[in-house]
């Protein structure tokens, strides 16, 4: 058992841009984690990584990561098509998981790993760490108090420009998409602040595919109870963008980057009768994994009940990105 003020100690599966750009620096502000042991398919490539990133060491392989008795907790930082089989293995070796978004790139497979998760008790998170955020929390008491009048329509873009045609990002073999990479992220937060899941009979998509069938941009809707709805777009062929707007009955918030957000972002009520306010997203300045890892340790710990669960939550954004694909890929009825 150990001592509820001991770091959680983490084993990483992928030597990612993400685990070095995001994870790891966040880990480091949380100030209650240690990263052990980074596994990568080269050894040498996985030594000079960690020696890099300040993890303790290397290793040749995923395997070593799951079997180190040291390792309480691993983060999967894999390629989408990687995250079902190497998180399932890590649940099944006693870990708790904190597995990249999507957890899956199929319900099925997400399915598979919800069925593990449950067996063997541990816990998993699909990291989405937004909702552990301070700006969520502040905009779920703004929507409470109705500062904006009831909630109609969130419309949510999320692009980027990605042109390396070798990024795994766009491989159809490791579930590749703009929608798996980007466009899951204003899913998750439409299911999050209507509290409810979408009418998945009323999808409606379009997109762009590369020549191999993967969406390098996507654009629809889904239907909420209510006549309630998010309408977003995502994709890898444009300019940075993150604006977000939940759309009231007396008026608007507008959140400049509601998943990642920085020292410069800001979410501001606007109310046609003119008054509303503008906010910091961010005011502590800290990074945005950092109060996810904070509660990932203190559940750990046992200090905490777990929350934001993959097995609570992460069926609903599978199914509803299947969807979605679907419908884009749907014959236009009218031979367009």
């Amino acid at each position: 058992m150990r001592a509820p003020d001991e770091p959680v100690r983490w084993g990483l599966l992928g030597a990612a841009g993400i685990a070095e750009g995001a994870f790891l620096p966040a880990l480091r502000e949380a100030g209650d984690g240690r990263a052990v042991v980074v596994g990568a398919r080269d050894g040498a490539r996985a030594a000079r990584w960690a020696e890099g990133n300040g993890v303790e060491r290397g290793v040749a392989g995923y395997e070593e990561v799951l079997t180190d008795p040291a390792v309480e907790a691993v983060y999967v930082a894999l390629p989408n098509g990687l995250h079902a089989p190497w998180t399932i293995a890590a649940l099944e070796a006693g870990k708790a998981v904190f597995c990249e978004k999507p957890l899956c790139g199929t319900p099925e497979e997400t399915e598979r790993v919800l069925a593990a998760a449950r067996a063997t008790g541990q816990p998993l998170w699909e990291a989405f760490v937004f909702p552990f955020s301070d700006q969520i929390s502040a905009i779920h008491g703004l929507l409470a108090e109705g500062a904006i009048g009831e909630v109609r329509e969130i419309t949510s873009r999320f692009h980027f420009v990605l042109d390396d045609p070798t990024d795994i990002r766009v491989d159809a073999s490791l579930a590749g998409g703009a929608i798996q990479d980007v466009g899951c992220y204003p899913i998750r937060l439409a299911r999050l602040l209507f509290d409810a899941e979408p009418d998945l009979g009323r999808t409606i998509a379009d997109a762009v595919w590369s020549s191999d069938g993967i969406d390098l941009e996507l654009w629809g809707a889904l239907a909420f109870a209510g006549d309630r709805r998010l309408v977003f777009s995502c994709g890898f062929l444009s300019a940075s963008d993150t604006f977000t707007r939940v759309h009231g009955t007396e008026g608007e918030l507008r959140i400049t980057n509601p998943f990642h957000p920085g020292p410069q972002d800001t979410y501001t009520v606007v109310r046609e009768d003119g008054a509303g306010a503008s906010h910091p997203a961010a005011p502590s300045g800290e990074r945005s994994f950092a109060p996810a890892l904070r509660h990932i340790h203190r559940a750990i710990r046992g200090l905490e009940p777990p929350r934001h669960l993959a097995i609570d939550e992460a069926i609903g954004n599978a199914t509803a990105i299947s969807s979605l694909l679907d419908a884009a890929r749907r014959p236009d009825p009218a031979g367009g």
